[in-house]
């Protein structure tokens, strides 16, 4: 386990500004475009989650919807990661490859990420292709949203404040 810099920013970059640009990878194109190509066929990575939050825009709000497995339970999604030199220091830093959205998803986002099902890590990581790069089953996540109420407090804490729909 490491702690990288999410927004990964190829070795080849002039500056870190790229990194929040690349804080995601589409699946479609990862293994083409120039900044994720060389780290998806060399650098491979997992990233622990216990959820990811999409927001749904409804008017002129924006709705923050937290995505989880129902049993509470980690998982892994699909990354890529880099090492960038800044002042002769190493920065590592690291994209998360995102997808179409399964049907859940879909009724908030246009994306998801790559959730990786028990056992698919290992294969990921040792080069496993395109076929892994797929939406997760519908009933592999629940969506859970913080009350409507708490939204328009400054000091929400999300975590805290979320209820299974």
């Amino acid at each position: 386990m490491a702690d990288l810099r999410w927004g990964l920013i190829p070795s080849w970059a002039k500056d870190s500004k790229i990194g929040v640009q690349c804080i995601n990878a589409r699946a479609e194109t990862v293994s083409e475009k120039p900044s994720f190509r060389e780290a998806f066929q060399k650098r491979r990575c997992l990233v622990p989650a216990d959820g990811f939050w999409e927001w749904e825009t409804m008017g002129k709000k924006k709705i923050p919807w937290k995505f989880a497995r129902p049993d509470g339970e980690l998982f892994c999604l699909a990354g890529l990661w880099e090492s960038w030199m800044s002042e002769g220091e190493p920065l590592e830093t690291f994209t998360i490859i995102t997808t179409s959205p399964n049907e859940l998803v879909r009724s908030v986002h246009d994306r998801m990420p790559v959730i990786l099902a028990p056992g698919e890590g290992e294969i990921w990581l040792e080069g496993g292709g395109q076929d892994l790069l797929k939406p997760a089953p519908n009933d592999y996540l629940i969506k859970a949203a913080p009350q409507p109420n708490q939204l328009t407090e400054g000091c929400f804490d999300f975590m805290d404040n979320v209820s299974p729909i």
